[in-house]
C-alpha cells in the first residue's frame, strides 16, 4: 500500500471532490490518501517547502512552485462568474491609501487584484473568514472575498467595490483559474493514477451528491444548505474533472499578465 498524504482546504469544494477517494467509495489502486485539511494560504506556505505530495494550491502559488510540483488535471477551481469580489461597508474609499485585507499573500486573488490595480499597496494577509468580521469591526477599510464569503456579504450590508472574475472574463473571455491539485515532482511517476483516481472521486461525487454532505459540513464555515450548494456548484465543475485545452489556456494567459506585471 502506498500512503500519501493529501492536503486540501476545508471549503466545501474540496471537501466534496475528496470525499469518494479518502473513504474508498471509487478504486483507489494501492493507494491510500490520509488528509491534511487547512486555510489555502497556510497550503500554499507549506508547498513552498514542499511538505505535502498532493496538495491545493492558489494558482498564484503554483505558478511560483512549478519546479517543485505538476498540476493535476483534474481537481481546479476554474469557471466562469466565479471570481474573488473586493468589498467595503464605506460609501466613499480611496483604493491606494485603504487598508484591505487580503486571503493570503500567495492566493490567486491577490494576484487579481494586483493585475486590476497594481496602486493598491496597503494589503493585510489574513484568514478568508476573518475579513468581513474586520470589515464590520472597521479594523479594515475593504476586503477581497473569496470561498463562502461571497454568498453572505450582501445580508450584512457590506457592497461590492468589482468583482474581479468580471473583470478578468473581460479582460481575456477566459475562465477564471483560481485554484488546482498538484503532485509534487518526487511522486511524478503516480501522476497517470492520481488524475485517474482524482477524476473518479469527483465524477462519484457529482453522481452522489449527498454522499458527502456530512463530511463537507464537518470542516464548512457556513452550514447553512443552500450556501454549500451554492458553492459547490460555483466552483466545481466540468473544468474540475478535466482542465482541458481551455483551461490550459487560461493558465497560460494567467501567467503571461502576471510575468508582464513583474508579479512573478
Amino acid at each position: 500500500m502506498i500512503s500519501l498524504e493529501t492536503a486540501f482546504s476545508s471549503c466545501p469544494n474540496d471537501t466534496f471532490i475528496f470525499h469518494a477517494m479518502l473513504h474508498k467509495l471509487v478504486d483507489t489502486q494501492n493507494f491510500e490518501f490520509n488528509e491534511y485539511i487547512s486555510d489555502v494560504e497556510e497550503l500554499n506556505s507549506f508547498a513552498m517547502i514542499q511538505k505535502f505530495p498532493i496538495t491545493k494550491l492558489s494558482f498564484h502559488a503554483y505558478l511560483h512552485l512549478q519546479k517543485h510540483y505538476t498540476l493535476l488535471n483534474s481537481g481546479a477551481a476554474l469557471g466562469y462568474g466565479c471570481g474573488p469580489l473586493l468589498i467595503t461597508q464605506k460609501k466613499e474609499l480611496n483604493l491606494e491609501n485603504a487598508k484591505i485585507a487580503i486571503p493570503g499573500i500567495y492566493t490567486t486573488a491577490n494576484m487579481l487584484m494586483k493585475l486590476w490595480n497594481p496602486k493598491i499597496k496597503n494589503t493585510v494577509s489574513v484568514r478568508f473568514d476573518e475579513i468581513i468580521p474586520g470589515i464590520l469591526s472597521g479594523k479594515f477599510d475593504a476586503g477581497l472575498i473569496i470561498h463562502e464569503s461571497r454568498f453572505i456579504y450582501k445580508e450584512l450590508g457590506l457592497s461590492k467595490i468589482i468583482d474581479l472574475g468580471e473583470w478578468w472574463e473581460s479582460e481575456t473571455t477566459m475562465p477564471i483559474p483560481l485554484g488546482c491539485i498538484a503532485l509534487r515532482n518526487d511522486k511524478i511517476e503516480y501522476l497517470k493514477d492520481i488524475n485517474k483516481i482524482l477524476h473518479s472521486s469527483i465524477d462519484y461525487a457529482f453522481k452522489n451528491r449527498q454522499s458527502s454532505n456530512l463530511f463537507i459540513k464537518k470542516y464548512a464555515q457556513e452550514l447553512d444548505q443552500h450556501v454549500i450548494d451554492s458553492h459547490i456548484d460555483l466552483y466545481v465543475n466540468n473544468f474540475s474533472l478535466n482542465l482541458g485545452d481551455k483551461g490550459h489556456k487560461a493558465i497560460e494567459i494567467l501567467e503571461k499578465m502576471a510575468i508582464d506585471k513583474q508579479i512573478l
